[in-house]
């Protein structure tokens, strides 16, 4: 046991850190660290039974760890996209790999076809997650939307893994489901009412009288006990005894904690999950079925996610939208590996040989998925410069450019752009305001302030906008775009005046080489604005202040400062 734990953890974090540094999701590191292991070229042959038996702990505590994040409210937030996006998007997908293995499978078998199709239908929970988090977007409505689509592919997993005993008992169908739906719903009232009570009281007492290793102990004993009620108890699956427990959890007060100092030994034996997948996997066995990888690794990487983006683009939502979430998707993991195992060695209706392929195609697809999805904003902005997509609904009205004013078009009605809307309002400037927020919107055509509602980046929101008469574009928002507001802007009007408000000096730098008139930076300005306090503060007279405003002025903006005067 011990030498299959440290060539497989060892390798695993040499290679996730190899990963890492790629900018390759993990996983790949501790697949191919699996692959590696199971070589014969370390003497002794490693037990990969043993890594097995381990790694169902890790689906185990996975599946607690799904449990414990699992909020309905996410769901529900976006249920008009996840909920029909999601179904879709599987049925499209289990419809083409059914077909792919009927095809290329080597069996006319139908249901095997049917089983291969349910596999590959179910995206990567960990890829999808730490893609969206690189990018930066799992806080934005596309990372809500991705989240509540794997919301929904989660609970039709969880329903897979219930339902197939039944299905495969060989039972009358009819009774069988009836059946598992009592005990299901009498092991769902179990850990909702009894478990519910029993967790609080016993994480409350152990949090307040005990160490916090009893803590993660608690949380341990807690996930792995009711998923051996769920097995033994009431004929489920352990995977959801454990997925309920973990909701139970999620609903407390300990949520946080848990998430925090217990689950990260999930995180270890899901390590040694994905390392006992690599473990099984053949390549040889891979290529030698290569024309059902290449197409199985088509609809994972492409009629997938082009089915996603077709639904979410046909429901209204924005192409970068569509395109974010769809590129998120583009990829198979753990669930499938989890459903391939369960179906081709447990119930024998995948020969092992689908199974090897599944795990191919998934080591392809979250290689590519990591490597690939970088380029999907540059994608999307490209297609907005263009006019690729659908039109955007604009929300306000705006009165054509006057004769006798210079229009200003402020990006943004946070608290900066309200004080600058004021202001150039109270000296009759003709202000324009362009605002993403609906709510913001509304509230401003309420009170008679010029607003459209438009992403400030296309060329069209630009000249509803009237941009091609405005003096100027004022960017307000610091997370705004500004470089891609700015170049569309001077496309539209090379003569307008950019000016942008940041958050980080070398963003400001590069805007003003870019193009930008006037960049404000808050590092900078509030650099400044303590310097210049302190230095009054030890009785510098405002000769001195003033000048070394200006001097550092021009040297954090370089050349572009040289017509700063020197007041400011």
């Amino acid at each position: 046991m011990e030498h299959a734990l440290v060539i497989g953890l060892s390798l695993a974090l040499v290679l996730g850190i190899v990963a890492h540094k790629l900018k390759l999701s993990p996983l790949v590191g501790y697949l191919v660290a699996g692959i590696l292991a199971a070589q014969p070229w370390w003497g002794e042959p490693v037990d990969s039974h043993i890594v097995e038996g381990f790694s169902h702990l890790g689906v185990i505590l996975l599946l607690f760890g799904v449990g414990l994040q699992f909020h309905l409210k996410d769901l529900l937030a976006v249920q008009k996209v996840a909920v029909p996006g999601a179904l879709i998007c599987m049925a499209v997908s289990t419809g083409m790999g059914a077909l792919v293995f009927h095809t290329f499978g080597g069996t006319p078998d139908w249901v095997s076809s049917l089983m291969f199709g349910l596999c590959i239908c179910v995206s990567s929970t960990v890829v999808l997650t730490r893609v969206l988090s690189d990018s930066k977007l799992l806080q934005t409505p596309t990372g809500h939307t991705a989240l509540g689509w794997l919301v929904v592919e989660d609970i039709f997993t969880i329903l897979m893994l219930v339902l197939l005993p039944v299905i495969i008992s060989g039972k009358e169908l009819g009774p069988a489901i009836s059946s598992a739906a009592i005990k299901l719903t009498l092991l769902v009232l179990c850990v909702a009412f009894v478990g519910r009570k029993i967790i609080k009281r016993v994480l409350t007492y152990v949090s307040r009288s005990a160490s916090g290793e009893l803590f993660t102990l608690a949380v341990l004993v807690f996930a792995l006990g009711f998923a051996v009620l769920a097995a033994e108890g009431f004929d489920a699956s352990m995977e959801f005894g454990a997925f309920l427990s973990g909701m139970v959890v999620g609903q407390s007060k300990f949520a946080a904690r848990a998430a925090s100092d217990a689950l990260p030994m999930k995180d270890a034996f899901a390590v040694l999950f994905f390392v006992s997948v690599g473990m099984g996997f053949d390549i040889g066995g891979m290529l030698e079925h290569w024309q059902l990888t290449l197409c199985t690794c088509l609809v994972a990487f492409f009629i997938k996610p082009l089915a996603a983006f077709i639904v979410i683009t046909l429901l209204g939502k924005p192409l970068r939208m569509a395109l974010k979430t769809a590129g998120a998707l583009s990829q198979i993991g753990e669930f499938s590996f989890i459903l391939a195992t369960l179906i081709a060695s447990q119930y024998h209706m995948l020969p092992e040989y689908a199974a090897n392929v599944i795990t191919g195609v998934a080591i392809i697809t979250i290689t590519l998925n990591a490597a690939l999805y970088r380029f999907i904003p540059m994608l999307a902005n490209h297609l907005e410069k263009k006019e690729i997509g659908r039109k955007p609904k604009v929300k306000g009205s705006v009165p054509e450019p006057s004769n006798d004013k210079h229009r200003i078009i402020v990006v943004g009605y946070g608290p900066c752009g309200k004080i600058m809307t004021d202001i150039l309002t109270k000296y009759n400037l003709e202000v324009v305001v362009l605002e993403m927020n609906i709510d913001t919107v509304n509230k401003l055509e309420n009170k008679g302030i010029p607003v459209l509602h438009g992403d400030a980046r296309r060329r069209s929101i630009l000249r509803m906008a009237g941009a091609e008469q405005a003096k100027a574009i004022i960017i307000t928002a610091a997370a705004a775009p500004s470089h891609d507001i700015a170049e569309s802007a001077k496309e539209v009007n090379p003569n307008i005046v950019v000016m942008a408000h940041t958050t980080y000096i070398s963003t400001a730098q590069l805007l003003r080489r870019q193009g930008a008139e006037t960049v404000f930076s808050g590092e900078e300005e509030v650099a400044l604005g303590m310097a210049s306090h302190t230095l009054r503060t030890l009785g510098a007279t405002e000769e001195q202040v003033t000048r070394e405003r200006y001097e550092n002025r021009r040297r954090l903006a370089g050349d572009y400062a040289k017509d700063i005067p020197s007041g400011v």
